[in-house]
């Protein structure tokens, strides 16, 4: 028997359970708040069957003229061309009917759950997952860097593979894991490197000049490897694509599968909010990117 589904329109005249009109965009702001990805990269708009985009591989050089009247060097960019294709994160988030009775409680728990599930979705498949398929790309098999045996060496090695790789590190992202790790980091009198104040500050905002923020989808155990703690990157290669907002529907009469278990919303006096967000990720190289890791113990 097929289900039957209720949709209902994002706007204070609607019946049933009535949201602000404003949600789909407080959601979207929301997801990009807390996504490292979205908030580093380059993002843009792109159509639904994806965009071809064009990346420069290498830039042209130049030469001394060393006689007058003498030919002068002929040279262009080396060019590239990555195919971008946006795939469908969706989460399903369920409620009790007595959300219905305050929007204002109802519209927090969306903006407030729905955000973070899709942000720290789309950035651990970006760091650590496998590619949702051709034309996505994931940072997993990037350079992995020790940064515990010795925090600073480390971190000053990263930054310079990505030098190395012709680009410029411009933002760290650590897992809270790399936060004793960081904060541990002392000089040769025993001072705290990355912090000035020990008895004020406790956590690292900035590392050898680049801005840094914290998120726990940086973090990956490692089963048989080190556990990757953070990563440093050059976010102008990166690009962030998506089709259009956070499409946000509601249903009150449907079925929904929690794994193993079935909940259906009418018999249990609930309802569920459903986003879906249809984006992409490309980055020139992934030679810009380094994983950050603890000491493998194996």
């Amino acid at each position: 028997m097929a289900l039957s589904t209720t949709k209902i329109d994002l706007n204070r005249s609607s019946t049933g359970v009535a949201l602000p009109q404003s949600v789909a965009a407080e959601v979207l702001q929301g997801v990009t708040e807390s996504s490292a990805v979205m908030q580093l990269s380059r993002r843009m708009t792109i159509p639904g069957p994806g965009v071809a985009l064009d990346v420069i591989t290498g830039d042209p050089e130049a030469a001394w003229v060393t006689a007058e009247t003498a030919e002068q060097k002929v040279d262009a960019p080396e060019v590239g061309n990555k195919k971008m294709i946006p795939f469908t994160l969706a989460v399903i988030v369920p409620f009790s009917n007595q959300f219905k009775r305050d929007k204002s409680t109802l519209y927090d728990a969306i903006v407030e759950r729905i955000p973070s599930a899709l942000g720290k979705a789309y950035d651990k498949t970006v760091f650590h997952g496998a590619a949702p398929g051709t034309g996505f790309d994931v940072l997993a098999d990037c350079t992995a860097v020790d940064i515990q045996k010795a925090a600073y060496d480390g971190l000053v090695t990263a930054k310079t593979n990505i030098a190395i790789a012709g680009g410029e590190a411009n933002g760290f992202v650590f897992a809270p894991q790399a936060e004793p790790v960081l904060l541990g980091a002392k000089d040769q009198n025993g001072r705290p490197i990355f912090i000035d104040n020990a008895a004020t500050q406790g956590s690292v905002s900035a590392i050898l000049g680049v801005n840094a923020i914290k998120r726990q989808a940086a973090y990956k155990k490692g089963s048989s490897a080190a556990n990757v703690i953070g990563i440093v990157g050059d976010w102008n290669q990166a690009v962030t694509g998506m089709v259009n907002d956070v499409n946000v529907e509601i249903s009150t009469e449907a079925t929904i599968n929690d794994g193993s278990n079935q909940i259906n919303l009418w018999q249990r006096g609930m309802f569920a909010v459903r986003a879906e967000l249809e984006v992409g990720f490309v980055v020139t190289s992934t030679d810009y990117f380094n994983r950050l890791t603890d000491t493998y113990s194996g």
